[in-house]
């Protein structure tokens, strides 16, 4: 049955992302959003879908800190480009985005060189919008610059460069909810929690693909954790040192289930519908894809994370609150049902996945979703029928 869930969840997914489509302004009416809207779904499929539900202003303000943040994380990722123009970048972009003449071509980034829609587009938000959005632009940007020239040492380091990178963004999103009039002012430490929990499973899943950056790696691992394992951090991509990657990376793993309760915590406390779907669903995701991580080799041979279908249930799925005690409560007990007890970081892990299991339970929220790491077990003919079903079915309520 996972199986059929998932196909149904696609097919349901695809008929609301069209639906919300509708919402994007005519391109011949107002260029700026239209690009700002098209690009959104371009750089993010699953978070363009869950903006676009946001009511209006909220929705506009979002896409474009989300856009401003996506153009200066490429530009930091880019190791193509000189160190000093990327410097120079990163400290003046909060100015930049005041300046819709001004605009970066390199690499076919089309982000970077029509940047005057996105720029038009901030100068339409309201007051407190832009100047939430400046601020955090600025910091990140300064942070960012910070750990161009300098090495990810200490687990103090590598929280500090998650801050600036994605820390930052739960502080501007937690801005931009209250000056939307949809949330109370969450509390600097749970909205960098949020962020640095999203920021940590990305470090960890990007591992094999960053160490192989071409024309020069970027890798924010910190030497504190994998010095324990091996000598050189590109040592844990090869066959040979397996079992010590492994315990590396669930040493990793189990650093950033730290902020999990933070996490649930600052979600346990929004009101608005959509602002709740737009943090729930990534947080969800991230705890899935812990699990998926955990424990697993293949990290350091490619690119693991959720699957389509999985993630589709999730994103359909999760409504209140018992989903996200649900879901985080499930993906943690698959995590604990690998951990290894000869694991040097066993005994922290299961102490921290306790936690996340008791805050769940103690909840009194829990459903039963059956959710599954494993790839489910496809039956053709049953899986034909239900996307036919569904088809048909949201086929007739999409064109009502």
């Amino acid at each position: 049955m996972e199986a059929v869930w998932e196909a149904v969840a696609l097919v349901k997914l695809r008929v609301a992302a069209g639906r919300v489509k509708l919402q994007i302004p005519p391109q011949e009416e107002e260029e700026h959003w239209a690009f700002a809207y098209d690009m959104l779904q371009k750089v993010s499929r699953s978070f363009a879908f869950v903006i676009q539900q946001l009511g209006p202003d909220l929705r506009n303000a979002v896409c474009i800190f989300y856009l401003l943040l996506r153009a200066l994380d490429t530009v930091e990722d880019d190791t193509s480009i000189p160190t000093e123009v990327k410097l120079t970048i990163l400290q003046e972009f909060h100015r930049h985005v005041y300046n819709p003449s001004w605009h970066y071509s390199w690499n076919y980034r089309v982000l970077m060189d029509k940047f005057r829609y996105v720029s038009t587009a901030f100068l339409e938000l309201d007051q407190g919008c832009q100047e939430a959005i400046k601020e955090i632009t600025k910091r990140m940007g300064e942070g960012m610059s910070k750990f161009i020239c300098k090495e990810v040492e200490t687990v103090d380091d590598y929280d500090e460069y998650c801050h600036y990178a994605a820390g930052l963004v739960g502080y501007g999103l937690s801005r931009l909810f209250h000056a939307a009039g949809t949330e109370n002012l969450a509390s600097d430490q749970l909205s960098n929690s949020m962020g640095l929990f999203l920021q940590k499973i990305h470090i960890i899943g990007d591992y094999f693909e960053d160490i192989s950056e071409i024309p020069k790696r970027r890798m924010f691992w910190p030497r504190e954790i994998w010095s324990k394992y091996v000598e050189k951090l590109e040592d844990l991509k090869y066959k040979e040192n397996s079992e010590k990657a492994v315990q590396c990376l669930n040493d990793m793993v189990t650093n950033a289930l730290i902020h999990a309760k933070d996490c649930l915590q600052y979600m346990s406390a929004l009101k608005d519908d959509t602002v709740f779907r737009l943090c729930a669903i990534p947080q969800i995701m991230a705890m899935g894809n812990f699990a998926i991580c955990y424990n697993n080799v293949n990290v350091f041979r490619g690119l693991v994370k959720m699957r389509h279908g999985l993630t589709a249930r999730v994103i359909d799925e999760t409504k209140s609150m018992s989903d996200v005690y649900t879901a985080f409560y499930e993906f943690s007990s698959l995590l604990e049902s690998k951990i290894d007890d000869n694991d040097p970081s066993a005994a922290l892990t299961r102490k921290r996945v306790d936690a996340i299991k008791k805050t769940c339970k103690s909840s009194g929220l829990l459903k039963r979703r059956g959710y599954d790491l494993e790839k489910p077990k496809y039956m053709p003919v049953l899986i034909m029928l239900a996307l036919m079903l569904a088809a048909v079915v949201l086929g007739v309520l999409y064109a009502k």
